[in-house]
């Protein structure tokens, strides 16, 4: 029978879930519409083989710089910002409307380009001369300094998308006409020479510390992550998942969360995570019984997950290393664990609690891959050890990816179906150097944003503004904080969210935290800065599931054929985790593992986990028998209980969910009973 039921325009256009599962075109389809990384050019013939060689050029030169050969800063960033950008202006195309031609690069695009190659050059060419002259601008300097903020600004637009763009020409009209805002916001003002001066020829702006991670540490970690693709380690996390978990009640929907947390060693995008195993593990949860919204919502969730989840966590955790400043990425890694474990819980919980309520199983026999052959594989596993290993001996973070790649190359020997020819090896360096051009972007856009902030004082103004309009509460300071990190997420990169956010609100958490009394020389406890740093991280990922404005659940909802809204909704439901936990570890920084006795973590650890339970259970409805409304509010109120980092209130919480376990377990036989009876 026809259904004439009207839908949702979007829905219209990406419900491609009528197969079992998506083929590359409408993986692809998906990519493009979601995410701007990957809305490239088709290219061929000769503008093909010059972007080809382009990225590999590209990819080389890091690997040269890498391995031991340093540039100076300048240099180093320049060319880096040289080849992202004119790369750019040849593979991303300036509008993005159906039937615009993607395989030919318009004349304009050509000039842009080379006007690219003309800025990375210049520091190189003319380094000399430019320290000489330290603090003067020639007319020569001056155009080409104009000439590569605009170019940043459009590369940032085409390839990361509008909002950073938007955000950042609103901080060069601050910096410009500061003497007009009002209050704490006013300062003198910069004109155009110094401004273009402090953005391009001081590392204080493009040039500063966020382009300069994204030339080291994060290039490297995207080309290990190619490298990874290449061994089909992404395909093997699917099986291995299936093989874990899929005979488990709501199997499918536990396989999406196990595999969506490997995925995001090697991807450092919610969007192409959840494209990438959502387009396997969506079609198995529909056919168990799952809703479309529940089962684009669970792919989501993980998928947003794998950014938070160590040992290789989203571009900005390198950044936080740099901003911060005395810490090592090892550090940061260890501090994220429990965190991203109980994250991972949370939504594991749910899965859980949503399978045993609509009364669905594990994957049958038959649908299993075959467990021996799956497990002889491990190995794939290897490279991501390996990793761990290397930063637990505290061998260098960049020096450690590096032997990841060599790890990964000398595994895909151990088997004929893996091993890398030297196609496979120059596909990778390519592959890595194409991931990373939207970083590259995201991160020289987020420079001119520092910059600002640097030169107006505009981070102290907003931290003390911050902290007032909370009246010193640290609870309402956090808040603040998390709602300005979720609305600057809507649609941005998570590098440029932590970069702001970061720069903003970060000291204001700080400084609350230090009791009020901060000084330039004062030194901040690496407990405080990684907690207040974290904190902001976790926010600005989760707006990729946060609606209006959630791009992995748009992604899933295109998979599942679910209506997007809901999807978000749902999305946001599960991940539930991560909305309370960022405030756990302010409040009790012993989930960072810093400064904590073992007893500690495993308490906190513990009652978080059990708290976590009640929460699921109260969010679905549903723990041994389905919850009613008042039931499902107290079994929520046990749970934060149970998170809040007070003896008092872990105390009560336990108390009260033995309580309430056992009033369901007593009862679930009947209810059981009324449902026979009524069905009968």
């Amino acid at each position: 029978m026809a259904n004439n039921k009207k839908r949702n325009p979007s829905q219209q256009e990406t419900d491609i879930s009528s197969h079992d599962t998506l083929t590359e075109e409408q993986q692809l389809e998906l990519l493009q519409k979601y995410d701007p990384e990957s809305n490239t050019r088709n290219l061929t013939g000769f503008f093909k083989i010059i972007v080809f060689a382009g990225l590999l050029a590209f990819s080389l030169f890091q690997l040269y710089t890498s391995i031991g050969t340093q540039f100076t800063a300048y240099i180093q960033r320049s060319v880096h910002l040289g080849f992202a950008l004119s790369l750019i202006f040849l593979l991303f195309p300036a509008v993005k409307k159906p039937g615009v031609k993607r395989n030919k690069v318009p004349f304009y695009d050509i000039l842009l380009s080379l006007l690219a190659v003309a800025v990375g050059l210049y520091w190189p060419l003319f380094y000399n001369d430019l320290v000489f002259r330290v603090g003067r601008v020639s007319e020569m300097d001056m155009f080409i300094g104009i000439v590569a903020i605009l170019l940043t600004l459009e590369a940032a637009r085409r390839a990361v998308g509008l909002p950073i763009t938007i955000i950042s020409v609103v901080f060069l009209i601050y910096a410009f006409f500061g003497r007009h805002f009002p209050g704490f916001l006013a300062h003198r003002g910069q004109d155009l020479e110094s401004l273009v001066q402090l953005l391009f020829f001081t590392t204080d702006g493009i040039l500063g510390t966020p382009i300069s991670v994204s030339a080291t540490f994060i290039f490297v970690f995207l080309l290990f992550g190619a490298f990874l693709v290449k061994t089909g380690v992404g395909n093997y996390f699917n099986d291995l998942a299936v093989v874990l978990a899929g005979r488990l009640t709501g199997g499918p929907a536990k396989v999406a969360i196990f595999s969506s947390a490997l995925q995001g060693t090697i991807s450092g995008s919610s969007v192409a995570n959840v494209v990438g195993s959502g387009s396997y593990t969506i079609p198995m949860m529909k056919k168990l019984g799952y809703r479309k919204e529940f089962a684009g919502g669970v792919e989501a969730a993980a998928s947003t997950g794998g950014q938070i989840m160590p040992p290789i966590m989203g571009a900005a955790a390198f950044l936080m290393v740099e901003f911060i400043g005395g810490v090592t990425y090892w550090e940061i890694a260890k501090a994220a664990a429990i965190p991203a474990l109980l994250y991972f819980t949370g939504i594991w919980i749910m899965t859980h609690f949503e399978a045993k309520r609509v009364g669905l199983q594990g994957m049958s026999p038959e649908e299993m891959p075959d467990r021996k052959a799956t497990l002889k594989k491990i190995y794939l596993l290897l490279p991501i050890v390996g990793i761990i290993v290397f930063l637990l001996l505290g061998v260098p973070t960049m020096k450690a990816a590096l032997y990841g790649i060599v790890l990964t190359i000398v595994v895909s020997f151990f088997d004929k179906a893996t091993r890398l020819g030297f196609k496979d090896i120059i596909e990778a360096l390519v592959d890595g150097a194409r991931t990373a051009l939207a970083v590259a972007a995201a991160t020289a856009c987020a420079g001119i944003i520092v910059g600002v902030v640097v030169k107006t004082g505009l981070g102290l103004s907003l931290a003390n503004g911050l902290v007032s309009a909370a009246g010193g509460n640290i609870l309402l300071t956090l808040i603040f904080t998390m709602l300005a990190a979720i609305v600057l997420g809507m649609g941005s990169p998570t590098t440029a969210n932590y970069v702001i956010t970061s720069t903003i609100a970060a000291p204001a958490i700080i400084l609350l935290l230090m009791g009020g009394e901060m000084g330039a020389d004062t030194t901040v406890p690496v407990v405080i800065a990684i907690s207040a740093h974290l904190f902001v991280f976790y926010f600005g990922i989760i707006a990729d599931i946060t609606p209006p404005v959630a791009l992995a659940a748009f992604a899933a909802s295109g998979i599942s054929g679910g209506d997007p809204i809901k999807t978000g909704v749902n999305s946001a439901k599960l991940a539930i985790a991560a909305f309370i936990i960022p405030y756990m570890f302010v409040f009790n920084p012993a989930l960072l593992m810093i400064d904590a006795s073992l007893l500690e973590i495993v308490w906190v650890t513990f009652t978080a986990i059990v708290g976590m339970i009640a929460i699921g259970a109260g969010m679905i409805g549903y723990w041994y028998r389905k919850c009613y409304w008042i039931e499902r509010i107290i079994i929520v109120a046990t749970g934060l209980l149970l998170i809040f980092p007070e003896t008092i209130t872990d105390v009560v919480g336990l108390g009260m969910f033995a309580l309430l376990l056992a009033i369901q377990l007593k009862t679930k036989d009947k209810n059981n009973k009324n449902k026979v009876a009524v069905a009968s």
